[in-house]
């Protein structure tokens, strides 16, 4: 099981590695402010080289994996090398993947900088890059040694980015803990700590996806298809703000097939609608996103399946749903 340490612990764990232990930083051109806390929290990460990628979703592909493998020969690492992932999802996720591919594996450490990162992605072992346009299609399983989380962090990151955490947390309230959303605005520490909580308790008894860490992609169907659909557009929105909005439809969906209360649906939507704009989305948008849905990695022989609600806190998985009930489900979001 892969150590979660909480500030000054993660800190004396990577202080207290070998003096001879070889390490490299992976950041990208957002955290690179964020070298200057991790050299005052570990003081021997300032002799650590650092590889910066360029920062956003765009960038999440082969072609930067590239980059960073070779830059890893050239910083002469080993198989003995750490590599230190200082970002958010997209650092995490892309430096988790490199680590484990580059000499068939080597060991690596998550230290999240966003929200998102600290309540998910570097949390569960799921590495992954984008490709052809579609989110998390090359990756593989693989436990990091250790994941550091210190919400001082936070503090340099714009409240768009905060808020796209957010959602991340409320699908772990919707799916398991409700009175997470009661502290929405409250400890931040603990809010961290309790969406961790969520994630590693479902990640345990099902490490490598086979039923129920399934759940963990509530919202993330339809989320998934209208990130990958905007990406590189103009239009192209935050994870976050594309899995609220595919919570919303979701959770209607759950309404009519697994029994999801109508007052639970409006409290739902009422609490994604006070943190989340809706998307403009179009017709032509909607025919394009459920075509993408179909790359699924939930999905069984050609037939898209759903994570649904049967109630706030109960989340079941491989649930068909009908062409028909997806629109159903667009103009039902689309009517605010």
């Amino acid at each position: 099981m892969t150590q979660v340490f909480f500030k000054e612990k993660g800190w004396s764990y990577l202080n207290e590695l070998p003096q001879d232990q070889k390490a490299v930083v992976l950041c990208d051109s957002n955290t690179r402010q964020c070298l200057e806390f991790l050299h005052k929290a570990c003081p021997r990460a300032e002799r650590f080289p650092v590889i910066e990628i360029p920062a956003g979703e765009q960038h999440k592909n082969l072609k930067t994996c590239e980059m960073v493998w070779y830059q890893l020969t050239e910083h002469g690492a080993d198989r003995n090398t750490i590599l230190l992932n200082l970002g958010g999802g997209v650092v995490t996720d892309l430096g988790g993947f490199v680590a484990s591919t580059y000499m068939r594996g080597i060991r690596f450490v998550q230290i999240p900088t966003s929200l998102l990162g600290m309540v998910d992605a570097a949390i569960g072992g799921k590495t992954g890059v984008d490709f052809g346009g579609l989110k998390n299609m090359v990756g593989l399983f693989s436990r990091p040694e250790a994941v550091i989380v210190d919400s001082n962090f936070l503090k340099t990151l714009p409240a768009n980015q905060y808020r796209n955490g957010l959602a991340e947390v409320l699908k772990h309230a919707f799916i398991s803990d409700v009175d997470l959303l009661t502290l929405i605005d409250g400890s931040q520490d603990e809010l961290i700590s309790r969406s961790i909580l969520v994630k590693m308790e479902v990640v345990n008894c099902d490490e490598f996806e086979s039923g129920e860490r399934k759940k963990l992609n509530f919202g993330h169907t339809v989320g998934h298809a209208i990130e990958s659909h905007l990406l590189d557009t103009e239009r192209a929105v935050l994870h976050g703000e594309a899995i609220a909005a595919g919570m919303i439809l979701e959770s209607f969906l759950s309404n009519k097939i697994a029994g999801l209360a109508k007052e639970e649906l409006s409290s739902i939507v009422e609490v994604i609608d006070s943190i989340f704009s809706r998307l403009e989305l179009t017709g032509s948008d909607w025919n394009s996103i459920k075509k993408l849905m179909l790359f699924d990695k939930k999905n069984r022989n050609g037939s898209v399946r759903f994570v649904l609600l049967k109630s706030i806190g109960h989340a079941v998985t491989d649930q068909a749903v009908t062409e028909h009930l997806l629109d159903e489900a667009f103009d039902f979001y689309m009517s605010k």
